[in-house]
């Protein structure tokens, strides 16, 4: 098994509860499981109510085909379609994030006395190269010393740190799927890590982009398990600041194969200090030099903007995420609803953008009862939504104004972004943009079918069983096909 299976192998939840009364979601529709669907799932072992089912041709909505279609369902990454509408409409597909350098003072003779605030605003690609680009330019306007230190602002979001309060998700919390994001996040929050073990050992490791960081092995014991399984062994990493003059170091234990070498980005390392310690070495390395205590906090209202940094258009980012169905970004964008939103301060800003998200339904004129909002990701034991209501919001946004800007990060059926290397050969390839969803529990398929005619169909297959990993994906698949080929 992989780590990157999906990102989310290992990811346990609470099912529906089968048997539930199911309401006729539009007349015209035919309630039923049709025989091609049934057959599938049968091939597969899976029960008829593990799985919700809602398509129809995009201009007709109250006919087509529906089963357990307003019954409440764990969607998985489609929950990412949803996000992407509301955010598009909501914020604009120009709409861009800002980093910026921020101080009450003035540089006097190339010197700023005064902290140096560095004001995160939910940029998913700031990285070294960025962050060393908004730096040359604070050099090159003149400033050379910062002797009052630095700040980091990670207010834009509340909680500021909602990787302190959250637990770990699955058994493998370090993996980049699971990072929760803050307002100044850096490469991901995510480290690249070599690992290598010979037949006795011991393992060597290095973090290419810190050489000087200590990486202690003594933890690690070698075990007798194939490399390609090295992701579901235990690997716990622990990380020491150092102080004192004594160098930091990562320590790492746990378990990992013989005779195997692997490289994986991580979360490893704290992010206030990596933060931190990337900003003196980057101004380091453009001549100037730097004093004064890491703290966080918040810019005062009175301090100025030294310099910023943009982030790319939100149009450009979520066809990027939506393809790849990158947690990271699809988060952020949720929580940059919720921080325009800004209806009240004192609620969590998740909790401001599932606020947002129920008022686009509404001004939609979509009904949305059964829809339970968590991080805007579908990265959650808690979400629900029903086929019925996705299929809507679907609907709406393939006809929408900003209809090419969403539709445009679908994956392609036997193309590009997670559907690459499905559907290849088959009816739907290049005629079928879909996104995928996968838990362990859940696997599901929501987005436009083109079938032989030329018509676009609306398309919501969601499963949720406890086989569905294993075994669900192909049965989806062969339904995605027998839609194609209609004729």
């Amino acid at each position: 098994m992989q780590a990157a299976l999906l990102g989310l192998a290992c990811v346990g939840l609470a099912l529906p509860v089968r048997g539930a009364t199911d309401r006729l979601p539009a007349q015209g529709a035919t309630n039923r499981l049709p025989a091609p669907v049934a057959a599938a799932l049968q091939r597969a072992g899976l029960p008829p109510e593990s799985l919700a089912l809602r398509a129809f041709p995009l201009d007709r909505p109250r006919a087509g085909y529906a089963w357990q279609a307003d019954r409440p369902m764990v969607p998985g990454s489609v929950a990412k379609l949803l996000t992407a509408a509301v955010a598009l409409d909501q914020l604009g597909p120009g709409a861009r994030t800002r980093t910026e350098l921020l101080s009450t003072g003035t540089p006097q003779d190339g010197i700023l006395e005064t902290p140096l605030y560095l004001r995160g605003g939910g940029d998913g690609e700031l990285d070294s190269a960025a962050l060393w680009q908004l730096l040359r330019e604070l050099r090159q306007s003149g400033v050379r010393e910062l002797r009052g230190g630095l700040v980091l602002d990670r207010s834009a979001f509340q909680p500021e740190r909602e990787d302190l309060q959250t637990p770990d998700f699955d058994d493998t919390p370090n993996f980049p799927y699971n990072v929760v994001p803050d307002a100044l996040l850096l490469e991901g929050g995510v480290q690249l890590l070599e690992l290598a073990s010979g037949a006795q050992g011991p393992v060597q490791a290095r973090l290419p982009a810190w050489p000087q960081l200590q990486v202690d092995t003594s933890g690690l014991t070698l075990a007798e398990a194939p490399c390609r399984h090295w992701d579901v062994l235990p690997l716990q990493p622990r990380f020491e600041p150092g102080q004192g003059g004594t160098p930091p170091r990562l320590l790492l234990s746990g378990r990992f194969p013989v005779e195997c070498r692997v490289s994986q980005a991580l979360q490893l390392l704290d992010r206030q200090w990596l933060l931190g310690e990337t900003v003196r070495q980057l101004w380091l390395s453009l001549g100037g030099t730097m004093s004064g205590e890491l703290r966080s906090g918040r810019a005062p209202a009175e301090a100025r903007v030294l310099q910023t940094r943009w982030g790319r258009p939100l149009a450009e980012v979520l066809r990027g995420a939506l393809k790849r169905s990158d947690n990271v970004q699809l988060r952020l964008v949720y929580l940059r609803l919720g921080q325009q939103a800004g209806a009240d301060a004192a609620l969590p800003t998740r909790e401001r953008a599932a606020q947002a998200v129920q008022r686009w339904l509404s001004e939609q004129g979509i009904a949305a009862p059964d829809l339970v909002p968590d991080n805007g990701a579908g990265l959650s034991r808690s979400e629900r939504m029903s086929a019925e209501t996705l299929a809507a919001v679907i609907r709406q946004a393939a006809q929408g104004r900003h209809a090419p800007d969403w539709l445009a990060g679908l994956p392609l059926a036997g193309v590009d972004g997670t559907l690459s290397r499905r559907f290849q050969g088959s009816p739907a390839q290049g005629r079928a943009r879909l996104k995928t969803g996968t838990l362990r529990n859940v696997v599901s398929l929501a987005g436009l079918v083109q079938d032989r005619r030329g018509r676009s169909w609306v398309l919501v297959l969601m499963l949720n069983d406890e086989s569905a990993l294993w075994v669900g994906r192909p049965a989806l698949d062969r339904i995605v096909d027998w839609l194609a080929g209609q004729s």
